[in-house]
């Protein structure tokens, strides 16, 4: 197999005129193809062997080897590395990271980020090249519209197994300037160790305290019904328990089976426990608060929305 061959099989079916001269293409070579529609032009500069539409792995390809030395990143990144096929994230645009300081036009379906520390920050032996997953999760992190999509980006990307949140947390630290930082540093703590500070934090400050709801007491202590000491994460006056989860997944079936059975220790007693995630807790507190406020008797509006 010829050197082009070679290019077009790693690369998709897609190749740079760059390339193409450098494989032994001449100019008149190109527009032959060209125009006995062999290739079409994905971009400027930028070919692909066939004139129907370009699979996903084809724009993520053209698109690096238009804007090249680059490599994709944000939300790109991370759908190389979830494999083709993956739901759950956003084909319409392809995310490419070059060097600050470039000065580049995006081509159409092309988003550009100039990235400083960019060639230490790429996974050049990928294909196509790309951020490495840390890099490109705390950047989807950093730009996430609301605290808990920034959550969710930390959580799926360290349950998947593709990282770790040491690793994140590292990234994280080698990085000047951070939107949201200290919410992104305590959910990594969370992932890594399994507590749940950040969810008690926000458990107080965004349903709890706005919502007028009882004063619970924290980490309350407690025996089981076999006698062995444990501890609450909010219990309130009635009797009443809030768990908060803060593990983003169970990391075994006997951790989830724990809990199952502090949940029917409560109802044992005559109780009520609530177990509340991140999504009641940072996506949707007044609604988490109204229903609390009808379980404990005691609340009244939002003090920030009314």
């Amino acid at each position: 197999m010829d050197a082009l061959a070679l290019l077009l099989a790693d690369q998709g079916g897609v190749v740079s005129r760059r390339q193409a001269l450098a494989a032994g293409l001449t100019r008149s070579d190109i527009e032959r193809k060209l125009r006995r529609r062999e290739w079409a032009v994905a971009h400027p500069g930028v070919y692909v062997d066939h004139t129907g539409p370009l699979t996903w792995e084809q724009q993520a390809w053209a698109a690096v080897q238009h804007a090249w030395p680059a490599a994709l990143s944000h939300g790109s990144a991370l759908r190389a590395v979830a494999g083709l096929g993956r739901l759950g994230h956003d084909d319409r645009v392809v995310h490419v990271a070059v060097a600050r300081g470039r000065h580049l036009v995006a081509p159409a379906g092309v988003v550009l980020h100039r990235t400083s520390g960019f060639r230490e920050r790429v996974q050049w032996n990928a294909s196509p090249p790309r951020m490495r997953v840390e890099e490109a999760a705390l950047d989807c992190a950093v730009e996430a519209r609301t605290d808990l999509d920034a959550i969710a980006v930390l959580a799926d990307v360290c349950a998947s197994r593709r990282t770790t949140a040491a690793r994140v947390s590292q990234a994280l630290s080698s990085r000047a300037r951070v939107p949201r930082r200290a919410v992104l540093a305590g959910v990594l703590e969370d992932v890594a160790t399994g507590t749940c500070s950040v969810l008690e934090h926000g458990y107080l400050t965004l349903v709890e305290r706005p919502h007028g709801l009882p004063r619970g007491e924290r980490q309350a202590e407690e025996r089981d019904q076999d006698g062995r000491r444990m501890f609450r994460d909010v219990r309130y006056p009635d009797g009443s328990v809030v768990e908060l989860d803060g593990r983003l997944h169970h990391d075994s079936v006997v951790a989830r089976d724990r809990d199952l059975d502090r949940d029917l220790d409560v109802a044992v007693s005559g109780r009520r426990t609530v177990r509340l995630g991140y999504g009641q807790v940072f996506g949707r507190p007044c609604r988490t608060a109204a229903r609390l406020a009808v379980i404990l008797g005691a609340g009244g509006p939002c003090a920030q929305c009314g």
